[in-house]
């Protein structure tokens, strides 16, 4: 009796610790879900920038995530499987959020390029002169 418990629980414990290393069917792919996880958390940065009234939140909120995921083609119920499916492999997902990291990094950086022109422009011409 002890052999067929043991046995049982034996090939339980190796079907358990084998794992697929192919994605199941309705993930969204990584690349695509680097790129969506990048402009999620952009949308997030200008909600949490804007005015933070309940209303305002759930008016414009869902209205930018919907116009988000229907520019990836996909919806939010795939969006939070995908996202589950990657927060059980930490590795990948560190991985990836190097990468959505690297790029929010990249355009901050680009905006911040942008802003220092616009200030430079702006003294420029505060300091010349008016001809009246």
């Amino acid at each position: 009796m002890y052999k067929y418990i043991a046995l049982f629980f034996s090939v339980s414990l190796f079907l358990i610790s084998c794992k697929s290393d192919s994605t199941p069917s309705g993930i969204i792919e990584q690349k695509k879900m680097i790129s969506l996880l990048t402009e999620v958390h952009l949308v997030d940065g200008r909600m949490y920038s804007a005015l933070q009234s309940q209303d305002s939140l759930n008016k414009y909120g869902t209205t930018r995530y919907d116009a988000l995921f229907k520019r990836y083609h996909t919806d939010s119920a795939t969006f939070k499987k995908s996202l589950r499916y990657y927060a059980m492999e930490p590795v990948q997902l560190q991985k990836m959020y190097d990468t959505i990291v690297t790029r929010l990094k990249a355009k901050s950086d680009s905006l911040n390029k942008v802003q220092q022109k616009t200030d430079s422009l702006r003294r420029l011409n505060d300091k010349k002169p008016k001809i009246s």
